[in-house]
């Protein structure tokens, strides 16, 4: 029953994620953004279904209803610090490589610090998330996978960031 619980929360917290993205999406095209990245794009949301996916799969293979609460605990930190980078991105936070030409980075919260402190968030929430219910296999793959997916993403997204 844990499982099932975590599992529609993350559903639940991507969900909304994806309704936040495609409201500024709106937003950012009707004032003249362009999208990057187009041809890559459809790789993260596979990579981002097949992880999904993978953790259930591999939850059903071996059941455990113990979860790690120390890592548990880590994520709902993980996810706060997603909420305070979502929030100091406003309008221009999104899922997809999207830029108005002109417009200066933004400069606030952990960008002031950081190039990708959202990056961080995902790399620690890919590596956490299957640990928790003790699925190493999807941790190890998905971590792999999701650095070879944002070696593509980063590299492609500073391209637009040297002409900011």
């Amino acid at each position: 029953m844990a499982f099932v619980l975590f599992i529609s929360f993350l559903i639940l917290l991507r969900l909304s994620e994806l309704l936040i993205a495609r409201r500024n999406e709106i937003w950012l095209r009707a004032n003249g953004a362009v999208e990057y990245g187009k041809k890559h794009y459809p790789f993260i949301v596979l990579l981002h279904l097949a992880f999904m996916l993978s953790l259930v799969i591999e939850y059903l293979l071996k059941p455990t209803e113990t979860p790690d609460y120390f890592l548990l605990a880590l994520l709902l930190a993980l996810i706060a610090v997603k909420m305070h980078i979502i929030y100091s991105l406003g309008r221009y936070w999104n899922t997809k490589i999207l830029h108005i030409a002109g417009v200066p980075l933004v400069r606030k919260g952990l960008y002031k610090y950081f190039k990708h402190p959202n990056y961080f968030i995902v790399i620690s929430e890919i590596a956490v998330i299957p640990l928790i219910f003790h699925l190493y296999v999807t941790a190890i793959v998905f971590s792999v996978l999701n650095a070879i997916m944002l070696f593509i993403r980063i590299k492609a997204e500073n391209k637009i960031l040297k002409q900011a």
